[in-house]
């Protein structure tokens, strides 16, 4: 298995491949009906792995080399741009499915009726059908945009956590080079410490020396 740091970054990103090729194969398909809408059910779902794994990527960035993380920033800048893309795409076709669905809805209710006001009464229901739509976009961009500012605070807390370890991890390597001098510099002073008591004891023994030759000179010249 491979052991590099990009090798799950590269994992995630073809997985993600794989679920975008076919999310567009569902978007661009020429169903309709329930086939259409159970597709865009799929759609939704696959949304949502995709989503998962760009904040698989962001967390895998963070152990990425300095050296190589520029370029894999950029492809992860993209695959976030992509999903963005798809995520508009997805939403425009289920407003254009239910207003399919809507307009179906009218036309067979109103079909079979001799009421002269069936026709404002079915645009009445369209506007408020659409009114309810825009509601249900208007809530579900909020919801991106809530999704999206809560990707980035992980993102930052992702980094501040990763600064705080390199601080940690360079303070500990301080403390090991400063132990290793502590001992070199305690080692130099019991070698001072040696080599003054030995030259202690050279003096002291250069100083009985001289003070027994003084005393034999004496000795010859008062008894001679």
């Amino acid at each position: 298995m491979d052991q590099t740091p990009t090798s799950l970054f590269d994992s995630y990103e073809l997985d993600f491949r794989h679920i975008v090729d076919g999310i567009q194969e569902k978007l661009e398909a020429s169903s309709s009906g329930e086939q259409r809408r159970a597709a865009l059910r799929k759609v939704e779902i696959e949304l949502d792995e995709a989503d998962d794994i760009v904040s698989a990527l962001e967390v895998e960035i963070q152990g990425i080399p300095q050296s190589i993380k520029a370029q894999y920033s950029t492809r992860l800048k993209k695959v976030k741009a992509e999903l963005t893309r798809y995520k508009k795409l997805a939403k425009d076709v289920h407003a254009q499915q239910a207003r399919s669905d809507l307009l179906a809805r009218s036309g067979a209710g109103g079909s079979g009726s001799d009421d002269p006001y069936g026709e404002q009464s079915d645009r009445a229901r369209l506007l408020v059908g659409t009114q309810s739509l825009e509601d249900s976009s208007r809530r579900l961009r909020d919801t991106q945009r809530i999704a999206l500012e809560t990707e980035d605070q992980g993102a930052d807390i992702l980094r501040t956590l990763r600064g705080q370890r390199e601080t940690i991890e360079t303070a500990r390597d301080t403390l090991r080079s400063a132990d290793s001098n502590i001992d070199r510099a305690h080692g130099t002073v019991k070698k001072m410490i040696r080599q003054m008591y030995k030259q202690r004891f050279i003096l002291g023994a250069m100083t009985v020396f001289i003070i027994c030759l003084v005393i034999v000179i004496l000795y010859f010249k008062l008894v001679r």
